[in-house]
């Protein structure tokens, strides 16, 4: 079979099980010899009966010492009891409704058994546990994968389906790696530590396969990384802006002092402005740290040095925000700042293209609509893109073609721990403002569970009659629009017709039209809406200086990272903000997790932790700049892989950084299949 070949068509498959698999994003053969465990269950060393824990998952070797008895209740249940023993002890098997299984016993033979012990009042049973005959494992004596699933898709099915495709593609996957990689780094060969991160014999095994796709993973992630540093900067001088144009002269002019940071990040982009290299730089910070007001002054700087600036926002509402900031600092030294958004007129938006290739345009504040072929500048210096993961890695190239050699800096208000910075913007160079503004209050941050349900409808009345707003958000269920925009409706009913009567509620989601979310947030800027409710599309910020009060729903089913990004919608006036996280669940992680959130304001910290506890599958999706997703690597585990990684895609960067030697070219195939139409090498 073709590894691109429909899995339908592979054996045990078929056209309803097919559905399934499909939900989980199978589509291919390939999807489904990549589409790996996520827990593996060790059910290769058995124990004595006497040492069974309560609540363990186990595995026992243990010969039937009575009949198989069937007790039929009212409900037309079944419940099916066999007593096993060792020379330790004796356990009662439970199944339920399996009578079938009566057959299956033979008193003098030994057999497997592995499932959850239960020990209440000096008996142990073991619930409906999978179990092998002697000298058979087809369900135990080995470790076992277990994967993520769907709705009438068992493990039982999924790991025999699986085992098929590996049949069907034994031997024959193409080797990508050098030889030279594969022996330095004595890392497994792909057909090999394909089969076995599914099944490994043991763990030893699995972390030499393992160890092999994240290496491959990392590896073709850092070389594209590598390659779109080195074509910016190969055979190209950046502009040098002017020495005599000074930053301190809108610095003085400001009303406000700039924080230590946002004085030493200035220092780094003006350094890289006036030298000859091209600036690429990662400007990242936590909400409200003040990195519009750094784009503002770098805007300056390429402006009076005779070059045009552009500012890219993820939404209309957004860039209208950042243009009233652009115009209040900078029209008083004479530059000209616009605003090009999508919801414009046909009549506005043509005079200001028009005005854009004369030159009578300094500064463009815009969305997406800046991308357009027909957006033509007259002398494009500086390429501003506001919260770079709603944009990706191919649009920023797009926008900064739009000028020679243009200058770029991207900001982010997800501050991002530095490992992970490096892989997400290897080809950028990281600059943080680490410090808030010294007015700036803390928002008190409270977790809690339902049971102060009232109270804290009872506290959001009491803010709204103060004159303040307030965000509820609830979470994304799962993947599933209708579900998510059920669930908001759900709320606001409730909340418009019975809780918060007297208010005006709105709510937001992520369907709807743009068009619609912008009025939304306007009038709740406007403050004709006392309380917003919505799903996660707030994140990104529109500024709401009045909103003293985020309430999150569920606030155990987010990230840490999204949580810190939510509650920074508040704190952005003069009052005292609060955000009040509403979970479910005290499993350790959760209960770590309210703890972090309310113990600090740091995003850094957060994110930090974040990474720790989350990994970096979720970690704020790097789906979203323009990057797949990691199906095995982890950075916060994988450090000293990614560190190996980047030594030996330096190496190769230097030598071949156009990938077109012989031993590199499957590595050159491999890059531009996992981002084919984000970015080819």
């Amino acid at each position: 079979m073709e590894l691109n070949q429909d899995v339908q068509y592979l054996k045990g498959v078929g056209p309803a099980k097919v559905k399934l698999l499909n939900i989980l994003g199978i589509h291919t053969l390939e999807d489904l010899i990549t589409y790996y465990p996520r827990d593996y269950e060790d059910r290769g060393k058995p124990r004595k009966i006497e040492d069974l824990q309560d609540g363990e998952e186990a595995l026992i070797r243990a010969v039937p010492t009575s009949r198989f008895h069937v007790i039929n209740t009212r409900r037309n249940m079944k419940i099916c009891k066999l007593l096993v023993s060792d020379d330790t002890g004796t356990i009662e098997i439970v199944w339920y409704n399996q009578p079938y299984l009566k057959d299956k016993f033979t008193s003098n033979k030994e057999y497997s058994f592995y499932g959850k012990v239960s020990k209440k009042a000096g008996v142990i049973t073991m619930n409906s546990p999978v179990f092998d005959a002697e000298n058979e494992s087809k369900n135990t004596g080995k470790i076992i994968p277990i994967y993520p699933l769907t709705y009438k898709l068992s493990q039982n099915m999924l790991r025999q389906i699986i085992e098929n495709g590996l049949k069907a593609v034994d031997g024959k996957l193409e080797e990508i790696l050098p030889d030279y990689i594969l022996k330095d780094y004595n890392l497994m060969g792909i057909n090999e530590a394909t089969y076995k991160i599914h099944f490994p014999k043991d763990f030893e095994e699995f972390k030499y396969a393992r160890l092999r796709l994240a290496f491959e993973e990392l590896l073709t992630m850092q070389l594209l990384l590598n390659n779109l540093k080195y074509k910016s900067i190969e055979g190209h001088n950046g502009i040098q802006f002017d020495k005599n144009v000074k930053m301190s002269d809108v610095i003085n002019s400001l009303p406000f002092k700039l924080t230590k940071a946002q004085l030493r990040v200035l220092e780094e982009i003006d350094r890289d402005m006036e030298s000859d290299k091209i600036m690429n730089r990662l400007l990242q910070g936590d909400v409200g740290s003040g990195k519009t007001i750094v784009a503002i002054i770098s805007a300056y700087k390429a402006v009076k040095s005779g070059y045009q600036m552009a500012i890219m926002a993820p939404t209309s509402i957004l860039a209208t925000q950042h243009l009233e900031s652009f115009k209040n600092v900078l029209e008083p030294f004479g530059i000209k700042c616009e605003l090009l958004i999508s919801n414009m007129t046909k009549k506005k938006k043509e005079e200001i293209i028009e005005k854009l290739a004369n030159g009578d345009i300094d500064v463009l504040v815009g969305t997406h609509s800046i991308l357009e072929e027909n957006i033509v500048f007259k002398n494009l210096g500086l390429v501003v893109t506001d919260e770079q993961h709603r944009f990706g890695v191919n649009q920023r190239s797009i926008i900064s073609a739009k000028g020679k050699n243009v200058d770029t800096i991207v900001m982010t208000a997800t501050p991002i721990p530095r490992t992970l910075g490096l892989i997400l913007y290897g080809d950028l160079d990281i600059s943080s403002i680490d410090e808030l503004p010294p007015d700036r209050k803390k928002i008190e941050t409270y977790a809690v569970t339902r049971a102060m349900e009232d109270r804290i409808n009872n506290f959001i009345k009491k803010q709204v009659k103060e004159g303040r707003q307030c965000y509820i958000v609830c979470p994304l269920v799962e993947e599933n629009e209708e579900i998510d925009a059920k669930s908001v409706m759900e709320m606001v009913d409730i909340y418009k017709n019975q809780v918060f009567t007297e208010f005006r509620v709105e709510y937001i989601y992520g369907k709807m039209k743009q068009k619609e979310k912008d009025q939304i947030m306007q009038e709740f800027k406007d403050g004709k809406i006392d309380i917003l409710i919505s799903t996660t599309v707030i994140e990104v910020g529109v500024n709401v200086p009045n909103a003293s009060l985020m309430v999150i729903q569920n606030a155990e089913r987010f990230g840490l990272a999204t949580l810190h990004q939510l509650r920074g919608r508040v704190g952005r006036g003069e009052y005292q903000s609060y955000c009040i996280l509403k979970y479910q669940g005290h499993s350790d992680t959760i209960m770590q997790r309210m703890k972090v959130m309310q113990d600090t304001n740091d995003g850094f910290v957060i994110s930090e932790k974040d990474l720790e506890l989350r990994g970096t599958g979720d970690f704020f999706g790097t789906k979203q700049h323009g990057l797949p997703e990691f199906k095995v690597a982890n950075l916060f585990e994988d450090i000293n892989i990614l560190k190996q990684v980047q030594v030996v895609a330096n190496k190769i960067t230097r030598e071949d950084p156009d990938l077109n030697n012989e031993e590199n070219k499957k590595l050159k195939k491999m890059i531009n299949k996992r981002f084919s139409g984000k970015i080819e090498i």
